[in-house]
């Protein structure tokens, strides 16, 4: 069964109104919101390309379509591609129900910053962030606390997996890269991950991590990026940040356990990785491209 069906089954035992249509060569799903005040949009995205380019090709085209519907609705997709869809079903299921705006409401404010240790970090993205765990030297969690207001209305005697001291976000920050402006030096970190639980909407969370950052270690800036596997990182600009530019789009090769290996440039084009590229190919790999990353800077510190 190809994915548009299996997102299509998945849409229909949860009771939404949907239709299918056309976006630069792509059938994405149009669903309404429970409410029936908003339609958002879906694109499942198949990986079958047998080459590089072939994945360059279906890259452009579905970056086509999701251009096309962002100017057709006002909003980016969510991307839906069948490598995550096998690897991380659960994550995707809860992700795209908070897409329609099917999740528990979590303000940060009513949640307590903690630092926390690699080990917890790591075993939290790993179940909560597209692409895993990453280098890092400071992380942070965010712990909840207490409903307040009419959630505490709404929320009691709810059951729901919102209990105090339940950890709700993760934020982790690189060491220092350090390059001397004029008289002084510059000391510049990145954000490497940021996710939060992919049932809950969560607002203020991003902020109140950066915030505890900055207080802790002081950095001249901040930079980041936005995959735009699943949206152009409109949270950063409203945290102050300026973008930079785009990061080229990478490609990856995924074996048959749909893992992603990131592709060697070389192995493009050019005899340097030729052995490598006819390897992958022989043994049957899958080949995709995402497409690109947006580069954010926050600058603390005035300097040209």
């Amino acid at each position: 069964m190809n994915l548009l069906e299996e997102v299509k089954i998945f849409l229909k035992d949860k009771g939404f109104v949907y239709s299918v249509q056309m976006r630069s060569g792509f059938d994405v799903i149009c669903v309404t919101t429970p409410d029936g005040h908003h339609e958002r949009v879906i694109l499942p995205l198949e990986i079958e390309a047998g080459s590089p380019e072939e994945a360059v090709r279906q890259s452009e085209m579905a970056t086509d379509s999701i251009l096309l519907t962002e100017s057709y609705d006002g909003m980016y997709p969510l991307v839906i591609t069948r490598d995550r869809w096998e690897r991380q079903r659960e994550m995707m299921e809860k992700r795209l129900l908070a897409h329609l705006e099917v999740f528990f409401p979590i303000y940060a404010r009513n949640c307590e910053v903690r630092k926390i240790d690699k080990a917890v970090a790591r075993e939290f993205l790993e179940r909560n962030h597209s692409y895993g765990h990453a280098a890092c030297r400071y992380c942070y969690g965010l712990f909840f606390m207490r409903h307040t207001g009419h959630m505490a209305e709404i929320m009691e005697g709810a059951s729901s997996d919102d209990k105090p001291g339940t950890l709700m976000a993760v934020a982790t920050f690189s060491n220092a890269r350090k390059w001397v402006k004029g008289a002084r030096t510059i000391r510049s970190y990145e954000w490497t991950r940021y996710a939060s639980l992919p049932e809950v909407r969560l607002s203020g969370g991003m902020g109140r991590l950066m915030k505890a950052f900055i207080k802790e270690v002081g950095p001249d800036d901040i930079m980041s990026y936005a995959d735009l596997e699943w949206s152009k990182g409109d949270v950063y600009r409203k945290l102050g940040f300026e973008p930079e530019g785009i990061k080229e789009p990478v490609m990856f090769a995924l074996d048959d356990r749909w893992r992603r290996f990131p592709v060697k440039p070389g192995m493009t084009k050019g005899r340097e990785s030729a052995k490598g590229r006819e390897s992958a190919e022989g043994r049957g790999m899958r080949f995709f491209q995402n497409f690109g990353s947006m580069k954010y800077r926050l600058k603390l510190t005035d300097y040209q």
